[in-house]
């Protein structure tokens, strides 16, 4: 069995054209993910974009990377075109959002562990909620999970009280074995998917599975030109990248 990171790279955002080249304090987007996903217990380590410019970005750092097909509608259906090109039946896939420049390599360990249980087939992550205004905050979806840590639900608005319970944001990396890749990804969309825009829910009206860690770590994913902004305030300081 092989642990494989792919990051899904885009160049034509519909919000933010050409974030993954973005410079970041002194590194592109794109190399900032690939290298902290490399700190981790990856095995392999790969961009997958339709766009010749990324290519060439990720060249130019010594990473690995696969152009794909343009088009795809989502990043989980570009990493299986990938999967299938240098992916066995026994591997380990995981979906790493090409707009996280500060990933935290534990993140990606976290999912890597969770398929010592031969039963999981699809893993990802939360983090408690802090602070009452993410609640209606409609980036940021949140998701709900029982006692077995298997999904329940993923809402992009939780309309109920801060005081009134525990509250998780959903972090979106994604992990699965490849057979369940391949599996989801022939799956149409569902009417929560289309309702919500929130892909997981294809997966769960199909009934699959999906376990959902508790991470420390937040995620500061670039969606928009004002999100870039505040991450390079935010990290600007730091001497730990």
């Amino acid at each position: 069995m092989t642990v494989i990171g792919i990051i899904p790279a885009r160049f034509d955002s519909s919000r933010f054209p050409g974030k993954p080249l973005k410079n970041i304090l002194g590194k592109s987007m794109i190399r900032r993910v690939y290298e902290q996903a490399e700190q981790s217990g990856l095995e392999k380590v790969i961009v997958a974009t339709d766009d010749k410019r990324i290519v060439d970005e990720v060249l130019s750092f010594n990473g690995e990377v696969m152009m794909t097909s343009s088009e795809h509608i989502c990043g989980t259906d570009r990493c299986l075109e990938v999967s299938h090109r240098i992916a066995n039946a026994n591997d380990i896939i995981i979906n790493i959002q090409g707009d996280e420049p500060f990933i935290e390599p534990q993140q990606i360990n976290q999912l890597i562990e969770a398929f010592t249980d031969r039963e999981i087939g699809i893993v990802t992550l939360c983090k408690r909620i802090e602070k009452a205004d993410t609640l209606v905050d409609n980036s940021k979806p949140k998701v709900k999970f029982d006692d077995n840590k298997k999904a329940i639900s993923f809402d992009r608005v939780i309309n109920s009280p801060f005081e009134n319970g525990v509250f998780y944001k959903h972090i979106g990396i994604y992990a699965y074995r490849l057979n369940v890749l391949e599996k989801v990804c022939a799956l149409k969309p569902s009417s929560l998917e289309i309702k919500h825009k929130l892909e997981q829910w294809r997966w769960l009206q199909n009934g699959y599975d999906i376990l959902v860690l508790e991470t420390p770590f937040d995620s500061y994913s670039v969606d928009t030109a004002e999100d870039l902004k505040k991450i390079i305030e935010r990290f600007g300081d730091s001497n730990c990248f």
